[in-house]
């Protein structure tokens, strides 16, 4: 696990707005992302997890300002990647990579993975021209891939090797910072397993510092420092990843993790089960948007938004009854 470093990755009252209409008259937009901070150690895995729909890839996709944001900042070693433009932004870029959920779409089905992968050099020109396809093959084997694969095309490679292909051309910059889209959600179990230990060799020997943005909760226990848990749009809970899983405090963390499989059938585990929907981000309710399924809401939920309040050292929690638990 990463000790404790300086923050790489600042996000501060981050927020989108996507507009559900281009009429002038039609004032409404989805709230994607809602006033959402949080810092990103060099070096750490920080988990983003929730359902889907809380806005959690598009928070990702905030921070590498592969989308502009309605507000609020993010800085990258102290630049605000927001008010950067031309070759600052390019410089940044080449340290700030991604890789997507879905390996094939992500991939051009014409162009040979090599060629896809030697751009990303052509572009940031790393290295000398000549040195290029060489690094190429470095990379690919580096992510447990061939060197003859190097003239194949996506369709010829398994969902894992592709995978690999899309992590390759992330790597192939030098990064220090990587978003981890959903990156073992449309893989099998087992295949999920060898691209998350990829990930963590990767890291260990290339210095890597990880967004990982995921929904199966075991998975992100095993891969990360910390953890956030998003609800429509907030952030709700955030903690080191085995005080998250020993203590949750928040009632939505709570019933997501009761929701965890045991391996063990004959273990007994409390479930809880959350009465209603999930609101649209259309029309999020007011105050706290948990508060029209949280089991303990109380009359200042419907009203007004709890900040997220740290209650114990690394521990923050959204959540208007903060101050009665005893921690």
């Amino acid at each position: 696990m990463a000790t404790q470093a300086a923050p790489l990755v600042e996000v501060e009252q981050l927020v989108k707005y996507f507009p559900v209409s281009k009429n002038y008259f039609d004032l409404r937009v989805v709230k994607a992302v809602n006033r959402i901070s949080l810092s990103i150690r060099e070096g750490e895995t920080y988990g983003l997890v929730g359902e889907s729909g809380c806005g959690k890839s598009t928070t990702g996709r905030l921070i590498l300002r592969l989308i502009e944001p309605t507000a609020g900042e993010v800085r990258f070693q102290g630049k605000n990647v927001l008010k950067l433009a031309n070759e600052e932004l390019r410089k940044v870029r080449q340290d700030m990579q991604i890789v997507f959920q879905d390996p094939f779409s992500a991939l051009n089905p014409r162009i040979r993975v090599g060629s896809a992968i030697k751009e990303t050099m052509d572009i940031f020109e790393i290295g000398p021209p000549n040195d290029r396809k060489a690094r190429t093959y470095d990379i690919l084997d580096k992510v447990g891939l061939q060197k003859d694969h190097y003239d194949r095309y996506p369709h010829e490679f398994s969902g894992g090797q592709r995978q690999r292909v899309v992590l390759a051309r992330a790597l192939a910059v030098g990064p220090k910072f990587v978003v981890c889209d959903e990156p073992v959600s449309a893989l099998d179990v087992s295949t999920q397993s060898q691209i998350i230990n990829l990930l963590e060799k990767l890291q260990r020997d290339l210095k890597l510092t990880y967004l990982f943005i995921a929904h199966n909760l075991s998975v992100v226990r095993h891969i990360s420092d910390r953890i956030g848990v998003m609800y429509l749009g907030h952030l709700m809970e955030e903690a080191a990843t085995d005080n998250l899983f020993a203590r949750p405090l928040h009632p939505y963390t709570q019933a997501l993790l009761s929701a965890i499989p045991h391996p063990n059938p004959r273990h007994k585990r409390k479930r809880v089960v959350l009465s209603g929907d999930v609101p649209s981000p259309l029309n999020p309710p007011t105050g706290c948007v948990f508060h029209t399924r949280c089991p303990i809401a109380v009359g200042a939920c419907r009203d007004t938004v709890p900040v997220l309040h740290q209650v114990a050292p690394g521990h923050n929690v959204a959540c208007h009854k903060v101050h009665e638990w005893n921690i």
